[in-house]
């Protein structure tokens, strides 16, 4: 079955590169397409400081295109978007098939001191429930944030929807390129699915940080092994999963 990950900055309320990928992307027979964190919406930083209806402009719009998107190329979508509901913001990734959209609440936020997530979004604390699980073409599909990667309890949840492959949306910055790698890589080895991740590229500067996202997607097999990747600038990864490699 052919995947990919489409590796962008921030998009805006711009949709013309998705349209344009989205098509080449048919041509090549891909099935089900990953984007990365803050994409669809600006960084959690600039959301800070914009104002309800701005975000709540910007997710109707954007749910709106990958709906048709989804509709028009028979394809199933997987996006992170920044959801308003009653006035109030939740992060969610969202999965457009072409005919039904399913959501899935982030349960694990990021609270650190300089990226305090957990405080700002209102999504609800509760007992950790199943993530997002789906089929196409046969496969089983999870689908988790890049966040909840680091949490032994999110995985619990999943060993008994027994995926093929782990869909992780993310938005790594730092220098934490070989700590993902590892992370991933094992995951993906001791839970025996493809992994297959996408991180967004760009930059947001602060008064006291440079946030570089560094692009780093890629596919990692059952076994642990990266089977293809991205370095750090704009591109679309088309890649082929086997059931024959979920053992």
């Amino acid at each position: 079955m052919r995947v990919a990950t489409l590796q962008l900055s921030a998009q805006g309320l711009s949709s013309t590169k998705l349209y344009n990928y989205i098509r080449i992307a048919n041509k090549q027979g891909v099935k089900v397409l990953l984007l990365g964190e803050y994409i669809l919406n600006p960084f959690f930083k600039e959301l800070q400081t914009m104002s309800i209806a701005m975000i709540r402009e910007q997710a109707t719009l954007q749910s709106k295109i990958l709906k048709e998107l989804s509709s028009t190329y028979g394809m199933t979508i997987v996006a992170p978007l920044v959801m308003v509901k009653k006035k109030k913001v939740y992060k969610t990734i969202a999965k457009f098939a072409p005919s039904s959209t399913s959501y899935y609440q982030q349960q694990i936020l990021i609270n650190y001191s300089h990226w305090n997530e957990e405080k700002f979004f209102a999504n609800e604390t509760k007992k950790l429930q199943s993530p997002l699980v789906f089929k196409v073409n046969g496969f089983r599909f999870g689908v988790i944030s890049g966040f909840e990667l680091h949490f032994d309890e999110i995985f619990s949840k999943l060993v008994s929807k027994h995926i093929d492959c782990l869909l992780v949306p993310s938005v790594s910055t730092f220098e934490s390129y070989e700590r993902w790698k590892a992370l991933i890589t094992t995951r993906a080895f001791t839970h025996n699915f493809y992994i297959l991740r996408a991180n967004r590229i760009g930059e947001y500067i602060d008064k006291e940080l440079e946030w570089h996202f560094y692009g780093d997607s890629f596919l990692t097999s059952p076994n642990g092994e990266i089977l293809n990747h991205l370095a750090n600038k704009e591109e679309l990864m088309i890649v082929d999963i086997e059931h024959k490699d979920v053992v």
